[in-house]
This record gives C-alpha cells, structure tokens and sequence, in this order.
C-alpha cells in the first residue's frame, strides 16, 4: 500500500494544472499517474498554433503549451507514473492502478483529484448505414495518424461534424494536399470556435454544409463515397434533398464525451447535460475529498479554461488535505431556457471568494442580454453581442453577493434576445 496526500487521475493539461497548484498551496506528497508514455494528454498531437492566448498571453502550439507545465512539474519534484492505467477510484479514495514496472499499485490517498479529460463519439453512436469500411475514424484519430505517426488517412475527404477538431483536421488535411471536399452539421449552427471556422475552412475555401448528415456510406473494403442530405426541423433527413460525394475517407467530430467510467464506479453524482460530477465552486464532488476538473468535468472550448479550473481543483483539494474547508451552506445553479448547463452546480455560500459560474447556450444568439437572477431577483444584466454553443460563457458572483444568499437558494441564468 501506498500513500500520497493527493493522488490526480491524469497527467494532461488539467492534471498537471492541479498538482502544481497543490504543490504551491504547500502540499508534498502529489502523485500524478497518466495512461500515455508521456505527459502531456491530447497537447502533444495537437501541433496547431492557438493555445495559451488567455493563460499566457501568447500563441503557442498543444505542445509548447504542454511542455511549459511538464518543465513546472519536474521543476517542483512532483512525482508521476506515466503508462500507467487506474482501475478503480473507490468511495475512501483508494485508487487501484496498474502498469509494467510495478505491476497492481494500490494507493490510499486523502483526496483524489479526477482528470482524465474526454474522448471522441464513435460512428456506432450515430446509426449510420452502410458496411464496415476502412476509411472511418474520428478527426482526433486522423489527427494522431498525421501529427505524430506521419501517416496521410486519406486523399478525399468528407467531416461530419463541425466540432473544432474536425474543423482543424479540415485545414491540417488541406496543408497535406488532400481535397476536403466539405463539411457537414447537423445543427443550424457550427460547434467549434468562429475563429476556426474563419481560419480553417473559410480560408480554405471549404464549404460548411449546415443542418445536413450523412445518411449512408459507400464501399466495402474502402470507402468510395457517402451520401448527405439536409434535415428538417426535428432533425430528420429531408427526401429529395440526398447528393452522392465521391470520396475515401468519411472523418467524424460529432462530439466529445467525458471520460468518467472511475467517476461513475465510485458512486459519484453526474450532471446528465454535462455528463461530468456535480461539484462545487472548488470543484468537489458529492464524495468528500474527491474533486474533479478539466474535460472530464465538462468540455471546454481552450484548454486556457482547463488550466485555470483545474487550479481551481488544486487549490481546494490542498485545503482538504490541510484540514481548511470553510463550514458549507449551499446553494444552486439553474440554467433556464436556452442555457443548457451551469459550472459548478452548487455554490458555498460561506466561500471567502468570488465565484465564476462558466454556462453554455443551446444556440447562437445576437445581441443578447445574459441576466442573473437569485431566488426570483435579477442580480446581474450583461449585453453580449454574440453567443454561439461552441463557446463557453461566464459570469461573476462576487462574495458581498454570496454573503447576502441563504441556504438553499437557487441562481439562475437566462439569455434573452
């Protein structure tokens, strides 16, 4: 048996956030065990320049971005196990482990810290015709295939889904000399940044196809090509609308789901729109000692975010260890209408701190008015000129607010416009 004060579940960009804030609040005993070879998470095939604009202040690429916070990690002696896989987290925070060089680890920690980020929706969640294939894979796998294997996917290509890896993997394929023929979403509106879209696919001249799918794939051994059509309303195929897209390879970025298997095995609460832990302000779960934060909790747009929320998880599980946490009274968060959730989902009134609430919208909005209400009573009223799905928002509470609720109030926070 092993024992650490902190134990964090992953070792990407929010994993290595939260240690190195622990270390900082003057906790020593931090071991951070990531499943890869390397540290690093999903930075390191992301060679794409954009990160780091909000944290940093300057562009860097995933694994500039990366390295800055590995370099920290060793620079402050916080131990980690690299190709190492967790099995079980458990309800006394005991974390199961396995690897090749110290075989079944069993960890008893005081507090658990999950990070284990997020992973991409498989075609067999999207009921799509046709046979099984070659040429069909997710735009995180073909970014892999590129970015660090040196292998091309394929020479035409067709993305279903505007999340913003597919509309990376638009231009990356576009630089490589491939033809990407378009790029289709289902919804009214893209999922990823504007600035992706501007940058990869206007730039490049690559059509975005809104409100159509693809209703059935082409080939046996290979694909040949797919088959889109618009929907309507409820979503549904439009007849007469089908065109036939010659193509060899069908990429998808039609989602990212939270990687919370351990959550879910250790009896942890789950928000059902976020499919992450319910929390609070310091990012606990509903399991004393046990916190989470990064894209397991809910999907960021920029890993700056991640960074600054899994300090967030860093700091409190440091004063969990340290025997600090303030007395909590809580009090909720309610996203109405076209909000679809709110981060965290409870607040401690007794917080000694100002508290940002971090929401999404269900769609785009111009000119909107994004307002904060409490128990019925409008606090707070904010002119946005835009709000769009693939762009997390948020609002601050400050504490002479915080200290003026009772026990078991309720936030909420609506968009009109």
């Amino acid at each position: 048996m092993l024992n650490y004060d902190i134990v964090v579940v992953g070792g990407g960009p929010a994993g290595m956030a939260a240690a190195i804030r622990a270390r900082e609040c003057g906790i020593d005993s931090i071991l951070i065990l990531e499943r890869a070879e390397c540290l690093g998470g999903i930075l390191e095939q992301c060679i794409h320049t954009g990160f780091g604009l909000q944290y940093f202040g300057e562009e860097l690429s995933g694994p500039e971005y990366a390295d800055r916070f590995i370099c920290r990690v060793n620079e402050m002696g916080i131990e980690y196990k690299t190709d190492t896989m967790v099995l079980d987290v458990t309800e006394d925070k005991k974390v199961y482990a396995i690897n090749k060089t110290d075989g079944l680890l069993e960890i008893q920690a005081k507090s658990v810290i999950l990070a284990m980020g997020c992973r991409e929706r498989p075609r067999g969640a999207l009921n799509i015709a046709g046979t099984r294939a070659s040429g069909i894979m997710s735009a995180g796998t073909a970014q892999k295939y590129v970015n660090i294997d040196g292998y091309m996917p394929g020479k035409k290509i067709v993305i279903l889904g505007s999340g913003d890896i597919g509309l990376i993997m638009a231009r990356r394929m576009t630089l490589e000399g491939a033809k990407v023929e378009c790029v289709c979403e289902l919804m009214p509106y893209s999922s990823g940044l504007t600035r992706n879209i501007v940058q990869c696919l206007d730039d490049f001249g690559i059509p975005l196809k809104l409100s159509h799918t693809v209703i059935d794939i082409q080939g046996k051994d290979r694909v040949t090509g797919v088959t889109i059509a618009k929907v309507d309303e409820n979503l549904k195929p439009i007849p007469g609308t089908e065109e036939n897209i010659e193509c060899d390879t069908l990429m998808l970025s039609v989602g990212l789901i939270p990687e919370n298997e351990l959550t879910k095995n250790a009896g942890i609460s789950l928000d059902r729109v976020t499919s992450g832990a319910v929390v609070d302000e310091y990012r606990e779960t509903d399991h004393k000692g046990i916190f989470a934060c990064g894209n397991v909790l809910h999907v960021h747009d920029l890993v700056d975010f991640v960074t600054q929320e899994s300090q967030i998880a860093g700091e409190g599980a440091a004063n969990y260890v340290k025997g600090l946490k303030n007395e909590a009274k809580y009090i909720t968060t309610k996203g109405v209408g076209a909000v679809r959730y709110i981060v965290p989902q409870k607040v401690n009134i007794l917080n000694e701190g100002d508290v940002k609430l971090f929401f999404r919208v269900g769609s785009t909005f111009k000119n909107a008015t994004v307002k904060v209400s409490y128990n019925g009573s409008e606090l707070i009223s904010r002119k946005r000129p835009r709000l769009a799905p693939g762009e997390m928002e948020n609002v601050v509470i400050k504490n002479d607010m915080l200290k003026g609720f009772s026990e078991g109030g309720v936030i909420e926070i609506t968009v009109e416009g």
